[in-house]
């Protein structure tokens, strides 16, 4: 399935419009996201607390809490309000470990609280090049650690918690699933990836052909990905280490149920899609859908977009643990079932 020609051609013409360069860059985008954070419109259906979690190195990693609101109000009682949710998210967000933060995911994190009826807490991990690997998925894993421990929030049922991300988010996700089964100080239970890097190559070599295919003309370049790269690792050492690359763990079983959504045109389609089929390869549960006509990122666009609201709904079946209705005409391929 193809884009439309009007959309291409404005994916297109975006993508050339942008910076080459990362490491020029990323600062610059650090500011657009900080102006367009401050335009978020908070729902009255969604609590917003903002808290810590404290590192060993005693730095407080911020975390914003989004719990969903069951709003009551009657002539005879009045106004009630109550928390309503079935467990709890754990966010990490994307943004190449040098963009993004929680501000600039609340309102994507606020939304997620509502479709899916599980309150978020969304991590400010520290970024690169202020600091580089392993820095990200260590301020994340504690940030785990702590929930799963009840010393984040004392009502959490560790059965109930999912840890998911997109992006640069996705591979924190995987990566701090694996980190918890080889530290073995909490299990997850389940994690969600939205086109996740998961590998180490993304040269002209790479053994992915969805680089190549869709790595100049789809927003996220090729060269993007290895700028962003550029800026998290501290040297050539550092690819090769599975809590940079999960795709390079000698073996991905136990690990949690997996749930991967990769995206058309995306250059990181093929590397996340993979990542699944090896948890299901290595005896773990896994699914993966291909979203068509998606491109990188398209999960921070608005709700009203059919490709978003389909994300939702097949995140909300898959941790609901029910049957996804077929669609006619497909809008995604269902890559690995779950069975």
């Amino acid at each position: 399935m193809a884009l439309n020609k009007a959309a291409l051609a404005a994916v297109k013409a975006i993508t050339k419009l942008k910076s080459g360069n990362i490491q020029d860059s990323y600062k610059q985008q650090r500011i657009a996201e900080d102006a367009t954070s401050k335009l978020t419109v908070a729902s009255p259906r969604c609590r917003i607390d903002d808290t810590f979690a404290k590192a060993k190195d005693g730095y407080e990693i911020p975390l914003k809490v989004f719990t969903p609101l069951d709003i009551d109000f009657s002539l005879k009682s009045g106004l009630h309000v109550s928390e309503d949710h079935k467990g709890t998210i754990l966010y990490f967000h994307g943004g190449g470990w040098a963009n993004g933060d929680v501000d600039f995911y609340t309102d994507s994190c606020m939304r997620t609280a509502l479709k899916l009826e599980r309150r978020v807490i969304s991590v400010d991990y520290r970024r690169s090049p202020e600091s580089k690997f392993p820095q990200a998925p260590e301020d994340c894993y504690e940030v785990a650690r702590q929930l799963f421990a009840g010393m984040l929030i004392p009502d959490v049922d560790p059965e109930h918690i999912v840890l998911m991300g997109d992006s640069a988010g996705g591979d924190l996700t995987a990566v701090v699933s694996l980190m918890a089964r080889d530290r073995q100080e909490f299990t997850p239970r389940t994690q969600v990836l939205l086109y996740p890097l998961t590998y180490n190559d993304h040269s002209l070599d790479t053994i992915f052909p969805s680089v190549i295919e869709n790595g100049e003309d789809y927003l996220l370049t090729r060269e993007d990905i290895e700028g962003y790269i550029n800026l998290y690792l501290n040297g050539p050492e550092d690819y090769q280490n599975p809590y940079f690359a999960p795709l390079l763990a000698p073996s991905l079983a136990n690990q949690p149920r997996t749930l991967v959504i990769s995206a058309e045109y995306c250059p990181l389609r093929d590397e996340g899609e993979t990542f699944a089929a090896r948890i299901e390869a290595d005896g773990g549960e896994a699914a993966c859908y291909r979203m068509l006509d998606g491109v990188h990122g398209y999960f921070l666009y608005p709700s009203i977009l059919s490709l978003v609201r389909d994300t939702y709904r097949i995140i909300q079946h898959f941790l609901d643990d029910e049957p996804l209705p077929e669609e006619e005409p497909p809008r995604w391929l269902e890559l690995l079932g779950t069975d």
